[in-house]
C-alpha cells in the first residue's frame, strides 16, 4: 500500500518526486510580510473529523492515534494540537518533521517515519504546497491531526505530523584543518563558497576528497537521496560551471544518479558537512557535455554542503 504522496509525507513517495524533480528545493527567497501572512492562511481549519482524533505520546516522539471510524473528511482538514514553543516557520523554509499515518477508514496504522535520521529529507515551505496546508507558519514544536478526504488515487488518511525543526541552506558542521595541495576555498557569508585553484600547480590523477566541515548527523549510504549546495570549478582556469548557489536553491538527487568521483564526495559524509572534491576525467564527465559547458578533459573541483539524506530503503515501511 503507498500512502498519500503530499510533499514527501510518504517515504515511498518521496522517492517518485524525487525522480520526477518535484521534491525539495523549489527557491530559497526571502519572504516578504505578504508571502509570511499567506503561509500562515495556508493552514487549512480544523473540522470535525480532524477534532475527534486522540492522540497519546509526547511531540518529538512517535504517537498513538485513536478516532471513531470510518472518518470521511470532504476537505483537508487540520486540528492543532501543540502550538510549539521555537521560532515561527517562513515561507521558503526547510524543515524537518515527522509523522504517523493511519487508514482513516479502519483505524490502521500504515506508517511511522521521520522520528529516526534519514527517513526523511528536508522539505521546503511554502503557501502553495500540502505541507504548507498543514503546518502553516507554526513554530518548531507544533503537532497536528491532518484529515485527509478520499480522492480517486487515494484513501482517507489521518496523520499526525510534528515538526521538528528548520535546515540551514548550508553546511554547519565542525570547521576541519585545511587540506594540504588542495583548492582553497572561502566562504560568503550566505555560505556560498569561493574557490581558487592551486596557481601552476598540475591537478591530481586521481579523486581526492577532503571534508572542510564535519557535521554530526546521518551518514549517507550508497543510493541514498541528498538534498545539497554545489559549486563547480574547472581545475583548467577555476571558471564555475555550475552552482546551486547561483540558482538560489538547493538541489536533490540519489548517490548512484551522479558521475563517480561526486559519488565518492557524498557517500559516507555525514549530514552537516562540507566536502571538496577534486575529479580527474575519468571520474568526472570525461569527454561529454553538461549544462551546456564543455567540459571535455577537464579535472573539476566541486565544494558541496550536505544538508539532508534519506535512505534508499526508507520507502520500505510504506508499501
Amino acid at each position: 500500500m503507498r500512502l498519500r504522496p503530499i510533499a514527501a509525507l510518504s517515504a515511498a513517495a518521496v522517492a517518485v518526486l524525487l525522480l520526477a524533480g518535484c521534491a525539495s528545493g523549489q527557491g530559497t527567497a526571502q519572504p516578504t510580510g505578504t508571502a509570511a501572512a499567506d503561509l500562515c492562511a495556508a493552514q487549512a481549519k480544523p473540522g470535525e473529523a480532524s477534532d475527534s482524533v486522540k492522540v497519546d505520546g509526547e511531540v518529538g516522539k512517535p504517537s498513538k492515534a485513536t478516532f471513531e471510524k470510518p472518518l470521511e473528511p470532504k476537505a483537508l482538514q487540520v486540528s492543532v494540537l501543540d502550538e510549539g514553543t521555537g521560532d515561527a516557520v517562513k515561507p521558503g523554509d526547510f524543515v524537518s518533521y515527522a509523522m504517523t499515518a493511519y487508514n482513516a477508514k479502519t483505524g490502521e496504522e500504515l506508517a511511522t517515519v521521520g522520528y529516526k535520521p534519514g527517513e526523511f529529507l528536508p522539505s521546503q515551505l511554502s503557501a502553495a504546497t500540502v505541507l504548507g496546508q498543514v503546518f502553516g507558519c507554526g513554530k518548531i514544536g507544533e503537532r497536528v491531526v491532518a484529515a485527509f478526504p478520499a480522492s480517486d488515487t487515494a484513501q482517507s488518511e489521518v496523520y499526525v505530523l510534528d515538526l521538528l525543526g528548520t535546515v540551514p541552506t548550508a553546511a554547519w558542521g565542525e570547521p576541519q584543518a585545511e587540506p594540504a595541495g588542495l583548492p582553497k576555498v572561502k566562504l560568503a557569508d550566505n555560505g556560498a563558497p569561493t574557490i581558487t585553484i592551486p596557481e601552476g600547480q598540475d591537478p591530481p590523477t586521481a579523486t581526492e576528497v577532503a571534508t572542510l566541515k564535519k557535521g554530526d548527523g546521518y551518514k549517507v549510504q550508497q543510493g541514498d537521496y541528498t538534498l545539497i549546495q554545489y559549486t563547480g570549478v574547472r581545475w583548467s582556469d577555476g571558471k564555475t560551471f555550475d552552482s546551486t548557489w547561483e540558482k538560489n536553491t538547493p538541489a536533490t538527487l540519489t548517490t548512484t544518479q551522479v558521475v563517480k568521483g561526486f559519488q565518492k564526495a557524498l557517500e559516507g559524509q555525514t549530514v552537516g558537512s562540507q566536502v571538496l572534491v577534486v575529479i580527474p576525467p575519468a571520474e568526472g564527465y570525461g569527454e561529454g557535455k553538461i549544462n551546456e559547458a564543455d567540459l571535455k578533459g577537464e579535472t573539476l573541483v566541486f565544494v558541496v554542503d550536505i544538508l539532508g539524506a534519506q535512505s534508499a530503503t526508507a520507502g520500505a515501511a510504506t508499501e
